[in-house]
């Protein structure tokens, strides 16, 4: 950030970072992230013209039009957000890549695309917003809807739910995190480690839909939501040039090294939960979901992994910024190459 707060290092004020007025309903919790989300771009420098941001089909998926009017952006078919955010992080790798999808979209029709984009460590930040209900077509459950959780007409949910944050981590994923959209400063923080990770950082955020899942019965209500929620601990990330601060005597604290040379800080709360241990990370989910709980907080860590564009070896220079011949081999090299198929 320059001297002025209001100002970050491109010269822009957080005003360059909204987008149009959103149409979802009034009290909307995507609403909310929104804000969170524009909020955390402006305080990460990332510059918003150079940002892909990649959504499918659904409510979580038209909000991508109400922040970043400046960055590049592209709303596929429904359950085809992970694919082309693929395609375009391959084709122009400088593009900061984000991802907005829902519960729908992700754990229904786009669950094989989630799967193999996870597999192969996209650098990208992939956001969930969950209300367990596809919204734009009436309030049917979706597949992370919690089994016996009712919705506004009535129906109990007979099916097992997908928890998607452990099925990131099963997969491998060095970024799994979850949070509310109703906790504005936990969220922020989460955002801004996320924004830092070199590979596919997951958030999942419960975002309860006011129309189709805030009533009685509702496990994704606003205030079952609130109600319920259990943090793992209280997050802080301090910038390169900031002075680390933490009170050690307050209680036992993890560092992470990120990346860009930050430092995220993790004071624990939930005795014992350690962010690099996937397997007891697996097993503390599944243990409070059993109980009722709703786990929030950045649940699990790895730097070291390498991402697809390590392994494919691609050029300095993004690939859509080569010219014609260095893409594609001339008649006389294309016709070898064809004869070695016949």
């Amino acid at each position: 950030m320059s001297e002025s707060k209001n100002v970050n290092a491109f010269g822009l004020t957080k005003k360059d970072y909204l987008g149009a007025k959103t149409t979802l309903c009034t009290g909307c919790g995507h609403n909310s992230i929104t804000a969170v989300l524009t909020n955390a771009l402006f305080l990460s420098q990332i510059n918003p013209y150079k940002v892909a941001k990649v959504s499918g089909i659904g409510c979580s998926s038209k909000t991508p039009a109400y922040f970043l009017n400046s960055s590049h952006s592209f709303n596929s078919m429904h359950g085809r957000m992970a694919p082309v955010a693929t395609g375009a992080k391959i084709t122009n790798k400088d593009l900061y890549t984000l991802g907005i999808s829902g519960d729908g979209d992700t754990a229904s029709i786009g669950i094989g695309g989630f799967i193999h984009l996870i597999r192969r460590n996209l650098p990208m930040l992939y956001v969930i917003e969950n209300n367990g209900v596809y919204g734009l077509t009436k309030g049917q459950f979706s597949a992370t809807a919690d089994k016996g959780s009712k919705i506004k007409s009535g129906d109990k949910s007979p099916f097992e739910t997908i928890d998607l944050c452990s099925m990131a981590l099963d997969l491998g994923c060095g970024f799994v995190a979850r949070s509310f959209s109703g906790d504005n400063k936990q969220l922020t923080q989460i955002l801004l480690a996320a924004m830092k990770h070199k590979g596919t950082a997951v958030i999942d955020i419960i975002s309860p839909c006011v129309t189709y899942a805030n009533n009685e019965g509702s496990t994704k209500s606003f205030t079952y939501v609130k109600e319920h929620l259990s943090p793992l601990h209280q997050i802080g990330l301090v910038e390169p040039s900031e002075d680390i601060k933490v009170d050690y005597n307050e209680g036992e604290t993890t560092q992470v090294k990120m990346p860009d040379g930050s430092t995220l800080t993790l004071k624990k709360i939930k005795k014992g939960h350690d962010v690099f241990n996937r397997e007891e990370t697996i097993k503390t989910l599944i243990e409070t979901r059993d109980s009722g709980q709703i786990l929030t907080g950045i649940f699990y860590i790895n730097e070291n992994q390498k991402n697809v564009l390590d392994h494919l070896n691609l050029s300095d220079t993004p690939l859509a910024h080569l010219p014609t011949d260095q893409m594609q081999p001339d008649p006389k090299h294309l016709t070898e190459i064809l004869k070695g198929f016949k």
